[in-house]
């Protein structure tokens, strides 16, 4: 079952988070709960979810930014597209990252941007399916030193 996510999912996105980023630093439980419910509340992010037997296998991020270009339509950024290594190859991270894509179009968003790291091949082939395309725009990141 593929769906948004709410206040009882934290533990298990938290566990594909930590899958995807297992350098990452451990959050606090209260700070964890706290910026969770801030997520949950944002009509602007949604964190998609992919549910097997009870357990997420996969997620995404999906933020919608307001604009008054492009006739005032607004435009959606993903991030943090996972999916749990023992429910790899079974098409979860298109499920999501489509489910995302439709609620960008219900939203009225004119574009939706995904970045991926250079490196990571298998996962730039998966965007390209959903329908992403490369080429099209240059993005460029900055990171707080």
């Amino acid at each position: 079952m593929t769906r948004v996510a709410n206040h009882d999912d934290l533990a298990g996105v938290l566990r594909l988070y930590q899958e995807l980023r297992p350098h990452d630093p451990a959050l606090a439980d209260d700070l964890a709960q706290e910026r969770w419910a801030q997520i949950i509340a944002d009509p602007n992010t949604q964190i998609v979810v992919a549910e097997i037997d009870g357990l997420l296998a996969a997620t995404c991020a999906l933020s919608i930014n307001r604009s008054i270009a492009n006739g005032a339509r607004p435009f959606g950024l993903i991030e943090h597209v996972i999916t749990a290594s023992a429910y790899r190859r079974r098409g979860l991270s298109r499920q999501v990252l489509e489910f995302a894509l439709a609620l960008a179009w219900q939203a009225d968003c004119y574009k939706v941007m995904l970045l991926s790291g250079e490196q990571l091949t298998a996962a730039h082939s998966v965007y390209e399916a959903v329908g992403f395309k490369s080429g099209i725009e240059k993005a460029f990141v900055i990171k707080r030193p």
